[in-house]
C-alpha cells in the first residue's frame, strides 16, 4: 500500500485528521518516572501514549531529535516506539533531512528501509537532486518544508522570487508549485504551519490534491479551526493536523495516558466539526464519539 492510500485508509477508519507528534521529554514525565533510565522511560511513556490515542488518529509523527538525544541507544528506542504503533496507522518521521544526493540516499534508506517509516519530512532548500533519493521510494511519503510554523519562517520563506510561470511570488509559493512537478509517483506532500492560516489557504489553492502536514496547533499557538478550514481539500481530507505537547502533556499525573487519550478524542472531534461535506454529501463529523 502506498503512503497516501495508507493515510486515507487510517483517516477513514478512525474518522480522523489528527496526527499525534511523539516528542518525548523525560523531564516532563510523571513523578513515577524519576530515577529511571531515560531510554526505558521514553519507551514506556510513548507506548502508553500510542495505546491511548491510536483510536483517534490518522498518523503518528515521532520527531527523531528526541530519540537521537538519548545517545547510542536512542535509535533502538526509536525502533521500539515505532513497533508499538498499529500497523494500519502510518508513521511520519519528523527528520527534516536535506543533503547532497549520496547522503540523501543513505538518509532515505535508513528511515524507510532500516526503520520502516512510512513518510519523512525533507528540507527542499538544496533542490531536486537532494530530494530525488527520497522520492525514488514510490510507496513512501515525502513531506517538503514549505511554510513552517516557527516565527523565523518569514526570514527566507517570504522573499519574493520569480516562479517558472514568470510571476513574482513569495518563496514558499514557488516551493509549493515546484513540489507539484516532483509528484510523478503521487508521494509528495507539504509541511505548512497552522500559525499561518492565510498562507495555508493559498497553498491549498495552489496544490488542491497534495496532502499537507500542519504542525503548530497547541503550544505554538496555531488556531485549530482556522487550520482545518484552510488545509482540507475539496473532500474535507488530505490535511494532517499534528499536535504534540498539548496531547502528550495534557496531564502530569499517573493518569497521563488516559488524559492524553481524552484530549486526542476531543481534538479529533473539534477537527471533524470544521471539515466540509465530502463529494458524496456525507459529513465527516457523522459518527464521532
Amino acid at each position: 500500500m502506498k503512503f497516501l492510500e495508507k493515510l486515507l485508509a487510517a483517516s477513514k477508519k478512525n474518522n480522523s485528521l489528527l496526527c499525534v507528534g511523539l516528542d518525548p521529554e523525560p523531564v516532563r514525565f510523571p513523578p513515577s518516572y524519576l530515577g529511571k533510565a531515560a531510554e526505558q522511560s521514553v519507551v514506556r511513556f510513548c507506548h502508553d501514549i500510542i495505546e491511548a490515542t491510536a483510536p483517534y488518529v490518522c498518523a503518528f509523527k515521532p520527531n527523531i531529535a528526541f530519540f537521537e538525544v538519548l545517545g547510542a541507544r536512542g535509535m533502538d528506542v526509536f525502533q521500539e516506539v515505532i513497533a508499538a504503533i498499529p500497523e494500519y496507522i502510518p508513521v511520519i518521521v519528523d527528520a527534516k533531512r536535506g543533503d547532497i544526493s549520496n547522503s540523501a540516499g543513505n538518509y532515505a534508506c535508513a528511515l524507510f528501509h532500516a526503520y520502516g517509516c512510512d513518510a519523512v519530512t525533507v528540507n527542499p532548500y538544496m533542490g531536486h537532486d537532494s530530494v530525488a533519493p527520497f522520492l525514488a521510494y514510490h510507496d513512501k511519503g515525502v513531506f517538503l518544508l514549505c511554510r513552517t510554523s516557527n516565527p523565523g519562517a518569514r526570514d527566507f520563506q517570504d522573499l519574493k522570487v520569480q516562479s517558472e510561470d514568470g510571476q513574482v511570488r513569495p518563496l514558499y509559493q514557488v516551493v509549493a508549485q515546484q513540489v507539484q512537478t516532483w509528484n510523478a509517483a503521487d508521494n509528495c506532500g507539504l509541511v505548512v504551519g497552522a500559525t499561518y492560516p492565510e498562507e495555508l489557504s493559498t497553498i491549498r489553492e495552489l496544490c488542491p490534491t497534495l496532502p499537507i502536514l500542519i504542525p503548530g496547533v497547541g503550544a505554538q499557538g496555531g488556531d485549530l479551526e482556522a487550520a482545518v478550514a484552510a488545509g482540507v481539500d475539496a473532500q474535507g481530507e488530505r490535511a494532517i493536523i499534528s499536535v504534540s505537547r498539548a496531547i502528550l502533556y495534557a496531564g502530569d499525573g499517573e493518569d497521563y495516558a488516559i488524559t492524553a487519550g481524552k484530549e486526542a478524542a476531543a481534538l479529533r472531534n473539534r477537527i471533524n466539526r470544521g471539515r466540509i461535506h465530502d463529494a458524496s454529501g456525507v459529513n465527516p463529523t457523522s459518527g464521532i464519539a
